[in-house]
C-alpha cells in the first residue's frame, strides 16, 4: 500500500483525491488544504489539516497547486529527504525545494470542476530526480492509470506547449466558431457531428493526412468569399493567419 498526502484542494487535487480513493493501492494518509469545503465531500475530515507541522509521514508528497505556488508551497514543507513530487506540465523539477528529493506527476488532460473522468485512459508522465525513486512513482501512475511514460521536464514543456494547440486553441476556435453561429442565427449544435468526426479521425490517421478543407485544397475563391464575408477584425485575422499556415504546411510565414 502506497501511502500518500495530496497537498492543494484545487481540480487536479479534487480529481486525483477521488481516483486514488478508489485505488487499491493507494492510502490518503492526508490532505492538506487552507479550507475544507472544497475537498470534505471526498474524504474523512480527520485527514484534511491546514497546519504544515500537522503532516504525517507518508511515502510521497503530491503538490497539485497553481505552477507560480510551487516553489512556495515546497519551501513550507517542515521536513527532509522525503519524495515530494509536482502535477505541473510546464514546471521543471528545479520548482521544487532542494531539500527534499524530487518528482513530477503530470496528468495530461484538461480538468473540469464537477466533471469525471477516467483515469484509466489518463497519460501520466513521470520523471525523478533519482532513478532509486522512479519505481515508486511509476508503481502510484499505475494504480490509477493504464498509460504511463518516463518523460523529463525539455519533453514536457514540449507536450505541454502541444497540449495548448489540440485542447486550449483548439477550443478557442469553438468558440469563435460557435460566435460565427450566433451572429447568423444558427444553432451551433449542428456542427457538434463534424467536430466528434474529426477528432475520432485521429485516432487511425495523422493530423496532416486528417486534413481537409479550403486552404488543403488551395480553393482559391471559397477562401476569398469567407475573407469577404467575415466582417469581425479578430475572426478574420485568425482565418487567414491559418489558411496561410495549412497552404505553407506549417512553414514560416
Amino acid at each position: 500500500m502506497i501511502k500518500i498526502t495530496i497537498i492543494g484542494s484545487g481540480n487536479v487535487a479534487q480529481h486525483l483525491i477521488d481516483a486514488f480513493a478508489k485505488s487499491g493501492a493507494v492510502e490518503i494518509i492526508q490532505v492538506f488544504s487552507r479550507t475544507q469545503k472544497e475537498i470534505s465531500p471526498l474524504l474523512d475530515s480527520g485527514k484534511i489539516t491546514n497546519d504544515w507541522n500537522a503532516l504525517a509521514e507518508a511515502d510521497l508528497y503530491i503538490i497539485a497547486v497553481s505552477d507560480d505556488a510551487i516553489a512556495s508551497v515546497s519551501a513550507q514543507l517542515p521536513f527532509e529527504n522525503r519524495l515530494v513530487v509536482h502535477t505541473s506540465g510546464s514546471a521543471t523539477l528545479t520548482s521544487l525545494d532542494d531539500k527534499n528529493r524530487k518528482g513530477v506527476f503530470y496528468p495530461l488532460q484538461t480538468f473540469t470542476k464537477g466533471k469525471a473522468v477516467d483515469f484509466k485512459t489518463i497519460p501520466f508522465c513521470l520523471e525523478t530526480q533519482l532513478e532509486s525513486d522512479y519505481a515508486l512513482l511509476e508503481k502510484l501512475a499505475q494504480s490509477i492509470s493504464d498509460i504511463v511514460y518516463k518523460i523529463d521536464s525539455h519533453q514536457r514543456k514540449a507536450l505541454h506547449i502541444a497540449a495548448v494547440f489540440v485542447n486550449n486553441f483548439t477550443n478557442y476556435l469553438y468558440q469563435l466558431g460557435n460566435e460565427i453561429c450566433q451572429e447568423n442565427h444558427v444553432p451551433f449544435d449542428i456542427l457538434k457531428p463534424l467536430i466528434l468526426e474529426t477528432a475520432e479521425k485521429l485516432l487511425t490517421l495523422s493530423p496532416e493526412d486528417a486534413q481537409t478543407g479550403p486552404a488543403k485544397r488551395n480553393d482559391v475563391s471559397t477562401i476569398a468569399a469567407h475573407e469577404s464575408f467575415l466582417s469581425n477584425e479578430n475572426q478574420s485575422t485568425i482565418y487567414k493567419i491559418l489558411t496561410q499556415s495549412i497552404q505553407n504546411h506549417g512553414k514560416k510565414l
